[in-house]
């Protein structure tokens, strides 16, 4: 999250996207391909790994918050969510936070949700979180333990603060588990223990995994549906092969976690770090599928990163630094989907928006 500088002796160049290039972006279940738009003057990669390729790479650079310029700004106090003057408070959604919880701080702080000692003031709001609290950041468990808090904070206020499982959840509670143990991946060896690590497991984080972390993160839903906005972690189709309602889908996903079999939920984290399938031709129809099953009319995720979906990180045409700016959620397919994920590991934005959406 980079901080504009201000007058005064020059210092080395702050680190920006473009410094991070990679060749092709690779996820989890294998490299992103960037599919040619108008415009476009970069080469798209010709293949892509087949349907189902282990999830043993990291998918994303993480940025140090040494690798940039930080300025320290003493924010001034937000005045507290306007509240209705009756009904359910105003709706909040929060994109992955991956560990960075003085940045979730600050963004909750700036909505006018938590004050200055980070206590729930919203008093009627109501809040969501997209998934992805743990890995790549330094701070996960402490990320949990604050959305806790506030879930029983909020509540006693009359609002609510609520979460959804993440692919990372599920990556930690398969690392912890089931640790080296092999699972069927279907492309050879994998097991929950490398998959972590290599996609930004924290040593600190699992140190401080308690029994009480696990029951949270196991008992998340994910999937729900809020004033017409249908809420999930993953931009992908895959909530469909788990149930042809919301409670079903919710359901098989306790109860697979509940059986405690390691290819079972393997498979399972496999299908929620799918990703883009709102994005290129056919997105809007893909949204729409789940429209149609779930409910809703219009789609809010996490998982991948705002300037991965503009298909701009990484290119090497233009000029230095002109990479996308995340300044806010990013509407796309036919207006149907709003992308959440700012890109806080590669120094992006943690973003904490209200719905509906003024700008």
């Amino acid at each position: 999250m980079t901080q504009g500088a201000g007058q005064g002796p020059e210092v080395e160049r702050t680190a920006t996207l473009r410094d991070f290039r990679v060749p092709a972006y690779v996820h989890e279940t294998g490299p992103y391909v960037r599919t040619a738009h108008p415009g476009d003057t970069g080469s798209p990669v010709d293949e892509a790994y087949p349907d189902g390729y282990t999830p043993t790479q990291r998918d994303l650079p993480v940025i140090t918050r040494s690798e940039t310029l930080q300025v320290p700004v003493e924010p001034a106090p937000a005045p507290p969510a306007p509240q209705p003057a009756s009904g359910p408070g105003p709706l909040f959604v929060v994109g992955d936070v991956h560990g960075y919880l003085d940045e979730l701080m600050t963004a909750l702080r700036e909505q006018g949700l938590i004050d200055a000692s980070g206590q729930w003031c919203a008093g009627t709001a109501r809040l969501w979180f997209l998934g992805d609290f743990t890995d790549r950041g330094p701070d996960g468990i402490g990320v949990i333990d604050l959305v806790m808090r506030l879930s029983a904070e909020a509540a006693a206020a009359g609002g609510y603060c609520k979460a959804l499982m993440g692919n990372h959840e599920l990556l930690l509670l398969g690392a912890k588990r089931f640790g080296d143990t092999p699972v069927n991946s279907g492309a050879g060896t994998a097991t929950f223990q490398a998959a972590w690590l290599l996609n930004g497991g924290q040593k600190t984080d699992m140190d401080r995994l308690q029994d009480h972390h696990l029951q949270w993160m196991a008992r998340l839903d994910a999937v729900e549906e809020v004033d017409g906005y249908l809420l999930v972690h993953s931009d992908t189709t895959a909530y469909l092969d788990y149930g042809d309602s919301i409670e079903a889908v919710n359901d098989t996903v306790r109860e697979t976690l509940t059986r405690n079999d390691a290819d079972e939920c393997w498979d399972l984290f496999r299908k929620f770090t799918k990703r883009f399938s709102f994005r290129d031709e056919g997105g809007a129809d893909a949204v729409r599928s789940l429209l149609d099953t779930y409910g809703g009319t219009r789609i809010v995720h996490g998982h991948s990163p705002i300037p991965y979906l503009l298909g701009e990180v990484g290119s090497e045409d233009g000029e230095e630094g002109t990479g996308p700016a995340v300044e806010g959620p990013h509407v796309y397919a036919d207006g149907l989907a709003i992308a959440m994920d700012g890109g806080v590991t590669m120094a992006g934005k943690l973003l904490v928006r209200q719905l509906p959406l003024t700008t």
